[in-house]
């Protein structure tokens, strides 16, 4: 057995109160959940518009980023629907805008908006846009009425 000095003590017993302390934060931590929807033409939409939207849990905070390709220059609205079928050619399908809340249609942001009333995507001379959008409104994976899962992207 070796003699153990104060200090050395000490250093221990702070070296061991750290991984403490790190054990408690990385229990603690949350991990990120994503969720990737693709964006595909279906068969007898005639559309060439490629993509994904990804949704990414921070907290209580969700970001939406879709990205496209092949699309129409210009805006372009893009909404969440009811559903996630996107069996029929003109989308109906999927039902109407996603509106849990049972708000009036508006602008994302104002006084009153569905919850999948996400705005417009700028798409460039080269076909590609893309559309940002961060809330907490949304719920990822939870199964209630504001779970984003299971709803389709479409966009006009």
């Amino acid at each position: 057995m070796f003699p153990l000095c104060r200090s050395t003590i000490i250093a221990l017993a702070l070296l061991i109160g750290v991984f403490l302390l790190w054990q408690a934060v990385m229990a603690t931590t949350t991990l990120q959940q994503v969720a990737t929807a693709v964006i595909a033409p279906t068969a007898a939409s005639g559309s060439n518009v490629t993509g994904n939207a990804v949704f990414t849990q921070d907290g209580d905070d969700i970001m939406l980023t879709v990205d496209v390709e092949n699309a129409p220059p210009g805006l372009h609205a893009v909404h969440i629907h009811a559903t996630g079928d996107c069996s029929a050619p003109d989308g109906t399908s999927a039902g109407g805008h996603w509106n849990p809340t049972d708000q009036d249609h508006g602008k994302w942001g104002s006084d009153s908006f569905h919850l999948g009333d996400l705005g417009n995507i700028p798409v460039g001379d080269d076909g590609t846009g893309s559309l940002e959008l961060t809330t907490d409104l949304w719920e990822l994976g939870t199964g209630s009425e504001l779970d984003i899962l299971g709803k389709a992207i479409i966009g006009s």
